[in-house]
């Protein structure tokens, strides 16, 4: 698994996982081409503007996944992220192993204190990931998130960085 930035290329990788369904189901939204191109290119700006990050998850030399920082608050060193892996490449660890490595380097150069993530309560799946990937469960925030059937209570799970050079395991909360 490489982490690298999004590049033109993996337009037909964002379109199809704006359009698998089991993705869909955890989004209010599904992606043309012109909007996969679009979400492709803000990332650079979201790097340059200091609020988030987003990372291609390349297995096998392709995009088979994102992982981004969906938000960042330097001033409050805080990190939210989130995450989706294409058919091909679940049920393998690899958006737990790629959750790991991005909070360890928002951990360790961006000096993040905390790391969040959430999800629907309904998403099983990203609860494992989650939790896999040393994220503790602090609460539940209600109907916090529009999905395409509704309005969806969202599972609050948290990483604290403990210390900078320390390296990141399940007894660092």
């Amino acid at each position: 698994m490489t982490l690298r930035p999004w590049a033109a290329e993996d337009l037909p990788a964002v379109v199809a996982a704006y359009n698998d369904p089991a993705i869909m189901q955890w989004h209010a939204r599904s992606m043309t081409e012109r909007e996969a191109r679009e979400w492709i290119e803000h990332w650079p700006g979201r790097w340059a503007e200091e609020t988030g990050a987003g990372w291609a998850v390349e297995l096998h030399d392709r995009a088979s996944g994102q992982i981004s920082l969906r938000r960042i608050v330097l001033d409050e060193g805080i990190v939210e992220l989130s995450y989706w892996v294409l058919p091909e490449a679940r049920g393998r660890g690899v958006a737990a192993d790629a959750v790991r490595a991005v909070t360890r380097w928002a951990f360790q150069e961006l000096g993040a204190a905390r790391a969040e993530l959430a999800h629907s309560i309904r998403n099983q799946a990203s609860c494992r990931v989650a939790v896999k990937a040393g994220y503790l469960p602090e609460g539940t925030a209600r109907r916090q998130a529009l999905h395409p059937d509704g309005w969806h209570d969202m599972h609050q799970h948290a990483r604290l960085n403990s210390g900078f050079h320390q390296a990141l395991t399940p007894a660092d909360q």
